[in-house]
């Protein structure tokens, strides 16, 4: 009897042959041999173009499925709001505000989830008669979260009911004072929580160990939706809507849940893919004073898409709780006033120019601390940065941007004195929440919390070697096996004749794009680069031209100091494969095809 060994699955072979691109990246096709059937299966069923087949099947969309993720509808996906646990109480508490009469105050978060959570919820109240007031804290002076004085403070006002959006579930402290002057409060937030729960009248969130709805990868302002609906269903049991009161379209709210849901980054797969989907749709009706200003401001033409609310509108409301006045943005999104919107608008779009201005300063800073820290040998799992005077609000963006840079899970921290405020980003397959929950419990923190991919901490300068110990030992396994998967994922090849806005258009039917649904990359082989410059904000510009003679135009962002630009431009006059996502310019009417280059590698591969 012989013994017959299992043999090891083939290595895959390299798209074009790029085992190592420019980047040091692995050029790998997306579609395996199963998603290749899947893809005849969707063109033989459904009749659906075989690029876009593709793409679907590169996403684990499964045959059954095709029609349900081309159409993604919010009433198909949107669950009971009594699967999550708690939801119950929330929604009788706010109805019983509601119908009394109550004053009531909102407490958000500083960010574009925690602006646009705040303005969902008190429209909704609006709509039930009441005035509630809203606070967002500031980012220095009161940091994130709950705070007792500020809670004092809203007491004092007359609230009886406070409700935090996006934040309080773990404010223990601020929550017992809050018992203690007779306010009761209700906490609708989705940040990950510990076994033991602050005593609250309600407390809805889908990532507490004891909710089991599934519902984990909302935002908060999806979340808040789920309880604006819960409660609109309760006001309507108790009779509460009439012609003089009518029902809030809970729909028209939709451009405030894609615009945080985008801007938060969660998995863009079900509800949230769902929300975005017609969320875009009532952003472009130009309906909201607010958003439209904002749209202006930032010179956005054609059609908003998912990326617009990333890149463009969001760190503009986030500008006024990182440098400005964090209350700004929730204002914007709330005001019916078209020219107080146009007056709050410029005013975010000029503090996001400050605050490009304060990061790129601090970022060189941090760069070059996180390369003599690195050596010559690039070694270190995590990249930990810290200064003295950096601007506190900025820090979250140059952890993002170290780590885009070195690969690696990045903090950034901010020192006042003998203490810093910090914020860490993460890469795939690295959890830097949990690594942060962990120092909080092991004393090296004075507090901290996040998710996976985000944290923020507090942290006493006689600590920071501590910490920095700690991190390396906690994450180097998981920051190697991740580092070990780095690939450019291809959805397919085309030409410069090709990349038509026909097809852009045939592929945004599979989206909206973002965290969770990436969008389409696609390589151009043997493309001559016949112009490369550096450009405005780092970028690097460039046009390609395919055998045929046809000519795409393009643009490298970040990369103009980076190996990328730096390739692009050594590059001219010379043939080599490109790789990136396709989008539409409008300029002046006329619209054209652009590529967002993201890696480039030689045609001669070894």
């Amino acid at each position: 009897m012989s013994l017959v060994l299992p043999t090891a699955a083939p290595a895959p072979r390299p798209f074009l042959g790029v085992s190592r691109s420019v980047t040091g990246r692995f050029w790998r096709e997306r579609l395996d041999a199963r998603a290749a059937q899947a893809t005849l299966a969707m063109v033989q069923r459904h009749g659906v173009p075989e690029i876009l087949a593709r793409v679907l099947a590169g996403r684990g969309v499964g045959i059954d499925e095709v029609e349900a993720w081309l159409d993604p509808t919010v009433r198909r996906l949107l669950p009971d709001p009594d699967t999550l646990t708690d939801m119950g109480a929330c929604v009788a508490r706010l109805a019983d505000a509601v119908v009394k009469g109550e004053s009531v105050a909102v407490f958000g978060d500083y960010d574009v989830d925690g602006a646009t959570s705040t303005a969902l919820l008190v429209e909704v109240l609006l709509a039930g008669g009441l005035d509630p007031a809203f606070h967002i804290p500031d980012r220095i002076f009161e940091g994130y979260g709950p705070n007792i004085p500020a809670i004092e403070a809203l007491a004092a006002r007359g609230a009886s009911l406070l409700v935090t959006v996006d934040c309080g579930t773990m404010s223990f402290e601020p929550f017992a004072r809050a018992r203690e002057i007779g306010l009761d409060v209700v906490v609708i937030d989705h940040h990950q929580a510990g076994e033991t729960l602050p005593a609250v009248e309600a407390l809805v969130n889908p990532n507490r160990v004891d909710d089991l709805s599934g519902l984990g990868h909302l935002c908060a302002v999806g979340l808040v939706f789920v309880v604006a609906v819960g409660l609109v269903r309760e006001l309507r049991r108790r009779g509460w809507w009439n012609a003089e009161r009518p029902e809030p379209d809970l729909l028209a709210s939709l451009d405030l849940v894609a615009l945080g849901t985008v801007a938060d980054v969660v998995p863009l797969l079900g509800l949230n893919r769902a929300y975005v989907t017609k969320g875009l749709l009532q952003l472009r009706k130009r309906e909201r004073p607010g958003l439209t200003a904002l749209m202006d401001a930032a010179r956005l033409s054609g059609p908003p898409k998912a990326w617009h609310l990333g890149f463009l509108l969001g760190p503009r409301i986030n500008a006024g709780g990182r440098i400005g006045d964090a209350g700004l943005g929730t204002r914007l999104l709330l005001t019916r006033d078209p020219i107080e919107a146009q007056a709050i608008a410029a005013e975010l779009d000029r503090l996001n120019t400050e605050r490009q201005q304060v990061e790129r300063a601090i970022v060189a800073e941090a760069e070059a601390e996180a390369e003599a820290a690195l050596g010559l040998a690039g070694e270190g799992a995590v990249i930990l940065s810290s200064g003295q005077g950096w601007h506190p609000g900025v820090v979250g963006l140059v952890a993002a941007r170290l780590k885009e840079k070195f690969g690696r899970p990045a903090f950034a921290i901010a020192f006042t004195g003998e203490t810093g405020a910090g914020s860490a980003r993460s890469i795939p397959g690295v959890d830097v929440g949990r690594a942060v929950r962990g120092a909080v419990e092991l004393g090296l923190l004075v507090k901290g919390g996040g998710h996976a991919m985000a944290a923020g901490l507090t942290v006493a300068r006689d600590r920071l070697g501590d910490l920095r110990a700690y991190l390396e030992e906690a994450l180097t396994v998981s920051v190697e096996e991740a580092r070990a998967v780095d690939e450019t994922m291809i959805d397919g090849a085309l030409s410069a004749a090709g990349a038509t806005p026909d097809l852009v258009d045939l592929m945004e039917r599979a989206g909206p794009y973002g965290a969770g649904n990436p969008q389409p990359v696609f390589a151009f082989p043997a493309h001559r680069v016949v112009y490369a410059e550096a450009g405005n904000a780092d970028q690097v510009r460039v046009r390609l031209r395919g055998s045929d003679g046809a000519v795409i135009s393009g643009v490298a962002f970040r990369a103009a100091n980076a190996p990328l630009g730096q390739a692009l431009m050594a590059a001219r006059g010379q043939q080599v494969h490109v790789a990136g996502t396709l989008d539409l310019d409008t300029w002046q009417g006329r619209t054209q095809v652009s590529l967002r280059v993201s890696d480039l590698a030689s045609t001669e591969m070894p």
